[in-house]
């Protein structure tokens, strides 16, 4: 017996440490070792919990267990270099994963829109799912999501054995496939989210910022195949009237977005591989703008107008989540007393004090109800005394990543490293320290 065990810790290390350990919390941890457990504990949602067929991340917890997330399974690629990096799992192991990742992801029988993919998708046989009636076709932005990890990918498995050269072939593959400029219908200044065949482009819903989407007018500048014209980026993105700001909000100066700048995930789905250090266009300074949203988000929970239980300097962040009410973008202007880890602690490159601060309080203070299996369950609502016990993929994915860029800078370095990522920035105008 005591063979068998040996064995099947050699075979399976990280999910059978990680499964025997289960919730249970640690004391006296450092900063370095509650970030390294966080993360170990997280990326257990994308590891033990990918969807077996695929090897994508599965939509939730709590849901039908076939439904994969594309964006959310973006996010887990860039986990999965995270564990590699990290020892979580061996190289190899990372490897293999991702060879599985790209392989279902470029069968014949998966679907694909002009090399787009659906929003959800099925893990067993790769066919769409409906997110919504009408939205049952390409979904744009969370395509650029996974693109966003594939890339990083890319850069990541780089050597030169026979598993690596496949993964970066087929995202090769994959990344020349997709049809970027056709998404704006027939030749407009300005990128559409969605189109079916179906339903064609009836979504109707141009991407204008400053929101979470940034990222794919970055990708699709970038594209070697089928790139967007300069334009479309100046004339499609930046022509919105919720993109440009400048008013101060506790003191504090918001460059872009709407008022007090909207759910923190504005500030991390576009970011995770794209390194807002040193980031700036003719529009803003990046850096600045991350800051700021994220110093405005913690005030705003600190100065608590509605007076909900357990706001203040540690138990802060508003971002789209579950509630006890539903699943909602929680935000200064749709504040419902929820509060969502993954926005303290995925903002942590942009306030490092405040985001360990809230990591510990929802460690220490909170986490017989909310720590578990997969990390930090999804929200909470002490006002309610409501814990979530749901786990989503797009609110996991973050906390791995962008802990790990605030500590080694990792797949913000890989992804900006990729030299179609490189010519898409100096084609739109960016300076950044990656082009000097």
């Amino acid at each position: 017996m005591r063979l068998i065990i040996y064995v099947m810790l050699l075979l399976y290390p990280f999910s059978l440490l990680s499964a025997a350990s289960g919730g249970k919390k640690e004391k006296n941890l450092s900063d370095e070792e509650l970030m390294t457990l966080v993360q170990k504990q997280t990326f257990r949602y994308f590891w033990d919990y990918g969807h077996p067929v695929s090897g994508l991340a599965r939509e939730r917890s709590n849901g039908n267990d076939d439904i994969v997330t594309i964006g959310g399974s973006g996010f887990g690629v860039m986990a999965i270099i995270v564990g590699a990096e990290r020892g979580f799992v061996t190289r190899e192991q990372a490897a293999e994963r991702m060879l599985k990742i790209v392989s279902f992801l470029n069968d014949k029988n998966t679907d694909s829109y002009h090399g787009i993919w659906a929003h959800w998708i099925n893990g067993q046989n790769g066919e769409t799912i409906s997110f919504s009636r009408k939205d049952d076709g390409a979904d744009l932005v969370e395509s650029a999501f996974m693109f966003e990890g594939l890339l990083a990918a890319h850069q990541y498995f780089n050597k030169d054995n026979q598993v690596e050269r496949r993964i970066r072939g087929l995202i090769n593959d994959l990344w020349r496939q997709a049809e970027w400029n056709w998404f704006t219908k027939g030749g407009e200044d300005v990128l559409y989210w969605h189109w079916s065949p179906n339903n064609g482009w009836s979504m109707n819903h141009q991407i204008k910022g400053h929101n979470e989407c940034h990222i794919t007018y970055i990708l699709a500048a970038s594209s070697p195949t089928y790139p967007i014209a300069e334009s479309v980026y100046h004339k499609g993105w930046a022509n919105s009237i919720v993109f440009k700001n400048g008013k101060k909000y506790y003191d504090i100066t918001l460059p872009l977005g709407s008022d007090y700048g909207g759910p923190l995930f504005f500030t991390h789905y576009s970011y995770m591989g794209l390194d807002p250090r040193g980031l700036k266009d003719y529009y803003a300074d990046y850096e600045e703008q991350m800051k700021a949203h994220t110093l405005i988000n913690r005030a705003y929970c600190i100065d608590n107008p509605k007076g909900y239980k357990g706001y203040g300097e540690q138990c802060w962040g508003l971002t789209a989540s579950d509630g006890d009410k539903g699943y909602s973008a929680h935000c200064p202007g749709n504040d419902r007393g929820v509060i969502t880890p993954t926005a303290a602690l995925s903002s942590i490159p942009y306030a490092p004090e405040y985001s360990l601060q809230a990591m510990r309080y929802f460690y220490e203070e909170l986490g017989d109800k909310l720590w578990g299996e997969y990390g930090f369950k999804d929200a909470f609502n002490l006002t309610a005394d409501w814990f979530a016990p749901s786990y989503l993929a797009i609110d996991q994915g973050p906390i791995i990543v962008m802990i790990e860029n605030y500590r080694t800078g990792l797949i913000w370095k890989l992804f900006m490293s990729h030299p179609d990522v490189q010519k898409g920035l100096k084609k739109l105008g960016f300076k950044t320290p990656y082009l000097n």
